[in-house]
């Protein structure tokens, strides 16, 4: 009997390279508020709901906005990203994630996205992976934003393995905070000093070797 895990992936900045149109966006909305808004602020979004990235934003140049603002700028914000997103295709994928989806598909392992985003769906289809995905759990399936651990718990349950036989690919702090709450295994994927909190950190998927997954399957690593 094959030995089974569940492998659950962030959207953005561990499959694709959305992350920068995610950045651009805010950016255009910070600069139209006179908010001054670097790359070092927007590790501050990273794994976080669009509604608080907002907040986030808004705090970083002391702006205090009415609800009927915020709405505003969060619909403009959605439609900026996804203008950016009309040409994406199989290029955006990250280095190294398609061998290692598809080396999970051939040993029979379930796959699962847990993401924050809204756009989930159309980006998987958009990229050619879709078909990769036992279960898909984004922002329109949950109520409690990392480093709340629900996203993650739903996906687990959806592929019907338990929050401890599961493990977690993600980029953001958060993320990596939620699948420890979780009790799930956390592998981070870009800078070990920012993601040190993971249980294992790649600076991508081409540092992962097969029989590191392999490991992964057979709980040889703990």
């Amino acid at each position: 009997m094959t030995t089974k895990k569940a492998f659950i992936f962030d959207l953005d900045g561990v499959i694709v390279d959305t992350a920068k149109y995610h950045f651009q966006a805010w950016k255009k909305i910070a600069n139209e508020l006179g908010i001054d808004f670097s790359l070092e602020d927007n590790e501050l979004l990273k794994g976080v709901s669009r509604v608080r990235s907002l907040d986030i934003i808004l705090g970083l140049g002391n702006v205090t906005a009415s609800q009927e603002d915020k709405d505003k700028w969060l619909i403009q914000k959605n439609e900026d990203y996804l203008s950016y997103l009309v040409d994406m295709d199989e290029n955006e994928i990250l280095p190294g994630v398609f061998p290692i989806l598809k080396y999970l598909k051939e040993k029979q392992q379930p796959i699962a996205l847990g993401s924050a985003s809204k756009n989930a769906r159309p980006i998987l289809e958009k990229t050619g992976i879709l078909s990769y995905f036992d279960a898909i759990v984004d922002g329109n399936d949950v109520s409690n934003a990392k480093p709340d651990p629900e996203v993650f718990l739903i996906a687990a349950k959806n592929l019907g393995m338990l929050p401890e036989q599961s493990i977690v690919f993600e980029d953001s702090i958060a993320g990596i905070q939620a699948a420890n709450i979780g009790k799930m295994i956390s592998i981070g994927i870009g800078e070990e000093k920012t993601l040190h909190e993971a249980r294992y950190v790649f600076q991508d998927f081409t540092h992962i070797e097969t029989r590191f997954i392999d490991n992964l399957i057979n709980k040889r690593i703990g």
